[in-house]
């Protein structure tokens, strides 16, 4: 393997050291991988799949990019940083990861959480405008919407091709000499105070430093560290539309917010049809457990198509396909990057809560800048594990 140093013990076999080994090699992790071999960091990314893959919450062709966000303002401070750095990989890959249609935040007037987008774009100077009911059907005639709606459009936002996204960072990452064990589940993880030992079915690998990516999969670390994460199955189906009315160059990906829950879609992309999921509601899963696929519960295809019908009629077409991913849920829905509260060579990275993977560019490049400079120019301690108190402590 290239970049490891071989070391051994009393005849046993050779382990190979590495100056920092990521577990768990999906959007996070990857986009670390690629940043720490850029700077020349030998680097070792383990995954116990193949990714890209269908087992983490990366999957399902498209993610939504936005820069107007609730909560802190260090979101839209990432955002638009996460922004920089996808065009960046787009550049270097020669690939295109990012479809700019636009975003259309859709809801009651008075919803809090378009008030307070609409707030953060005025406070950053962000490209967006707010739009009544009748210049949003104007605009965009395949909405139906109630004349209480308002929009806030994003004219800079758009999709991210999140399973390209990954491939263009893994293969960065192995163009600048780190190392992918696909297919290896971590079977233990020593950590000690000159660094970690990671054990696999491919062998044992220690490492100077380690971080953490571990997606819905956090809790088989408990051991090491008990993080207050809970995956969840969501699903997501694309739904035969009028490409007149729906194709990615005449109408944008939208969140939408209403008295049943809310709702996240994509156009049409090259035909695929219209893209509909929900970020509340789903269904507990842990690790171990089956995962049923999508159907499995006749609520997979009925929620979604009924927000299609009431809103997007010429969207409710019918079902093309489906599929079932995970969420990383922490209680508060945002996200934990810190170092261990023991270990301060042990990096996290997890509960992504539904809405990171824009984010997963900056958070790579957070990754990096910790494990070698130890400080991030990114404000991270909105982030802190420490704001759920006892939650933070290890197991053992």
């Amino acid at each position: 393997m290239r970049g490891g140093k071989t070391t051994q013990k009393g005849g046993r076999t050779p382990i190979l050291s590495y100056d920092v080994i990521v577990v768990g090699a999906g959007s996070m992790g990857m986009s670390a991988g690629c940043y720490l071999a850029q700077r020349g960091v030998k680097t070792l990314l383990i995954d116990s799949f193949d990714p890209p893959h269908t087992n983490g919450s990366h999957h399902g062709e498209t993610r939504l990019i936005r820069h107007a966000y609730t909560g802190s303002p260090t979101y839209t401070n990432m955002a638009i940083r996460a922004d920089q750095l996808w065009r960046e990989l787009e550049e270097a890959s020669g690939e295109t990861l990012l479809i700019r249609c636009g975003v259309l935040n859709l809801g009651a007037e008075g919803v809090p959480s378009l008030d307070d987008k609409r707030k953060r774009a005025a406070d950053f100077g962000l490209a967006v405008e707010w739009l009544d009911a009748d210049e949003i059907r104007k605009r965009w005639q395949g909405l139906a919407i109630p004349d209480s709606f308002r929009g806030l459009y994003e004219r800079e936002a758009g999709c991210l091709l999140s399973d390209a996204c990954v491939l263009a960072y893994r293969r960065q990452a192995l163009a600048h000499g780190a190392v992918l064990l696909p297919f290896t589940p971590v079977r233990e993880i020593k950590v000690e105070s000159g660094g970690v030992t990671v054990y696999t079915k491919a062998g044992d690998f220690t490492a100077d430093k380690l971080i953490l990516s571990l997606g819905a999969w956090f809790s088989t670390a408990d051991r090491l560290i008990a993080l207050p994460i809970r995956a969840v199955r969501k699903a997501v189906a694309w739904f035969e539309a009028d490409d007149t009315l729906f194709d990615a160059e005449r109408f944008p990906g939208f969140t939408l917010h209403d008295a049943a829950g809310g709702y996240y879609g994509f156009p049409s992309i090259r035909g695929s049809g219209v893209k509909i999921g929900r970020h509340d509601a789903g269904q507990p899963w842990k690790p171990g457990d089956p995962f049923e696929p999508f159907g499995h519960d006749r609520q997979d295809e009925e929620d979604l198509r009924r927000a299609l019908e009431t809103y997007m009629p010429l969207a409710a077409g019918r079902l093309l396909r489906g599929t079932a991913c995970k969420y990383e849920m922490t209680p508060d829905e945002h996200f934990i990057i810190d170092r261990h509260p023991e270990h301060r060579h042990v990096y996290l990275a997890g509960g992504f809560s539904g809405h990171g993977f824009k984010f997963a560019s900056v958070v790579g490049e957070i990754l990096a800048d910790l494990v070698t400079k130890e400080e991030t120019e990114q404000d991270i301690a909105p982030f802190a594990l420490s704001r759920f108190g006892q939650a933070s402590r290890t197991t053992e």
